[in-house]
């Protein structure tokens, strides 16, 4: 019983050790990248993997202004904050071969997301 057991051990740390087939996006090699990164926070960043993955990003700072709220939650006056802000997109290949891109920005006004397979919401 013991003798099978162990042979079992073997048989499953054998399989979970296995690598990826070589055609998994886990082994993509990359194929080109790119990065700049600015003293004052601001950079820019790009790679492409051989399975088609693009990806493209750059951020930068910057200032607004944002209510200052007293300890009861009145308004008294305004203060100035750094924020970020990126802009992007990524493109992949699903496995049907279709192709997506999706262009983003984020910063103070949140996440905003836009590709033709997203919904879009209705205009007020």
């Amino acid at each position: 019983m013991n003798t099978l057991f162990a042979l079992l051990l073997v048989v499953v740390v054998a399989a979970s050790a296995a690598p990826a087939p070589a055609d998994s996006d886990a082994q993509a090699a990359i194929v080109s990248q790119s990065s700049d990164v600015q003293p004052d926070g601001s950079f820019n960043y790009a790679y492409e993997s051989a399975n088609g993955i693009k990806v493209e990003d750059q951020g930068t700072i910057k200032s607004i202004k944002v209510p200052k709220l007293d300890e009861t939650g009145r308004q008294i006056g305004e203060d100035e904050v750094q924020v970020s802000v990126q802009t992007g997109s990524f493109q992949y290949t699903a496995p049907d071969g279709q192709i997506y891109t999706l262009r983003y920005i984020a910063d103070e006004n949140g996440f905003q997301p836009q590709a033709d397979h997203l919904p879009v919401a209705p205009s007020a």
